[in-house]
């Protein structure tokens, strides 16, 4: 069976960012798609999304970086605050000497915009077929083809299925069989602010994090600054996943108390507050079954400190589609190719998420103290070596694994 034809397309298996990158990498090589995606309508859930470099260069790769420039909102600086002190911590600058090195910016978009821009592009191709109310729930490989079982008992046969599920893929849970995903306790809270109604001392430029003991509060401008996106975490051992739950402004301002008043009263500017309990998994080396391969949230999910869930699922897009590209008539060769590429950038990026959330969000005393002197002593330029690895990668990187 030719791969990527019409009577065999690649089953791309859920309408995020990560299932639509991947089949716009894959159209742009010759390669018909279609996307099945379980919810009612093409969207995105949330605000603010964070893009290093990495992003842009996927953008520039998948032939929509013009338009995914055209909404984005370029900071000045990350900026790290003492959420107890109120003291600027340490700013690393993103300005000319960091693009000039990473030859791309670094911005901040609404998650929605984002989406919209890979949903035109994929409409407007002709290889890229979409179809909503089509969960995927589990496949058949049958040797040179396979099959994604729907939960409406459909069969869809296609030469290969992307499970770009997410965290709580059916496509894992069928490839792995690993379980739930790891519950960290840390609860998420989001809401979006009108840029007039932000503290005017604090509309910087910057995606700016507040740390402090066991929680966090970040902000951001977002939509041509007409808000600023507020997401604050804390650890209260919530023990189940909850997703876009609508909370009260006192709960969100109970894990906060601690913390000095300029952070504390950002707090009392956001409204329909929404909550999020945060989840990962363990780094995975088996992200192929025969003709299934896994990509993005369904093959790594990460927690949000390292602000790369999305880069790295876009990363693996643009690695998919071209190890496709380059090997069509050995789909087992590329799937083993994307995945060695893959395994190992990926896994670093989760477990450095969880360290970084340990290490710089969230320590306390003499812990946080020691955090606050290593940061200080680094220069901008410091930092940029420190990211180098992860910023000026596009995916295709060979960072062989076993």
């Amino acid at each position: 069976m030719t791969i990527g034809t019409k009577e065999a397309p690649i089953i791309i298996a859920g309408g995020g960012i990560g299932g639509l990158a991947a089949a716009l990498g894959l159209a742009r090589n010759g390669f018909r798609s279609l996307i099945l995606e379980k919810a009612a309508a093409l969207g995105e859930i949330g605000a603010g999304i964070q893009l290093g470099p990495n992003a842009f260069h996927c953008f520039d790769h998948l032939g929509i970086g013009e338009a995914a420039r055209g909404m984005a909102v370029y900071i000045d600086q990350l900026r790290l605050m003492d959420a107890l002190s109120a003291e600027e911590i340490t700013h690393i600058d993103l300005g000319e000497e960091f693009r000039a090195r990473f030859g791309n910016p670094y911005a901040v978009v609404h998650r929605g915009d984002l989406h919209g821009v890979f949903l035109r592009a994929c409409r407007e191709h002709p290889l890229i077929e979409l179809r909503v109310k089509s969960e995927v729930s589990a496949y058949e490989n049958e040797g040179a083809s396979v099959t994604a079982l729907l939960a409406s008992g459909e069969r869809v046969e296609g030469s290969l299925l992307v499970g770009a599920d997410g965290l709580w893929s059916n496509v894992r849970k069928q490839l792995v069989a690993d379980g739930r995903p790891r519950v960290s306790g840390h609860t998420t809270y989001r809401s979006v602010i009108p840029t007039d109604e932000m503290p005017e001392d604090l509309r910087w430029n910057a995606a700016t994090l507040w740390a402090g003991p066991k929680c966090h509060i970040v902000h951001y401008p977002l939509s041509g600054w007409k808000v600023f996106n507020l997401v604050v975490t804390y650890h209260n051992d919530a023990p189940e996943p909850v997703a876009g739950l609508p909370v009260s402004e006192e709960e969100v301002r109970r894990g906060f108390e601690h913390v000095h008043e300029r952070a504390r009263k950002i707090i009392s500017h956001g409204k329909d507050w929404k909550l999020w309990v945060l989840c990962d998994r363990e780094p995975l080396n088996k992200w192929v079954d025969g003709r299934a391969v896994l990509l993005g949230d369904a093959a790594h999910p990460m927690m949000q400190y390292f602000a790369q869930g999305a880069c790295m699922a876009l990363e693996d897009a643009v690695c998919l589609s071209e190890m496709i590209a380059a090997t069509p008539d050995d789909l087992a060769g590329a799937l083993e190719a994307y995945r060695r590429k893959r395994v190992l950038r990926t896994a670093s990026v989760q477990l450095q998420s969880r360290a970084i959330g340990d290490h710089i969000y969230h320590p306390a005393g003499v812990h946080a103290a020691l955090r606050n002197s290593i940061m200080r002593a680094k220069s901008s330029r410091d930092f940029h070596d420190l990211l180098a690895w992860l910023y000026g990668g596009t995916g295709l990187e060979s960072q062989a694994a076993a």
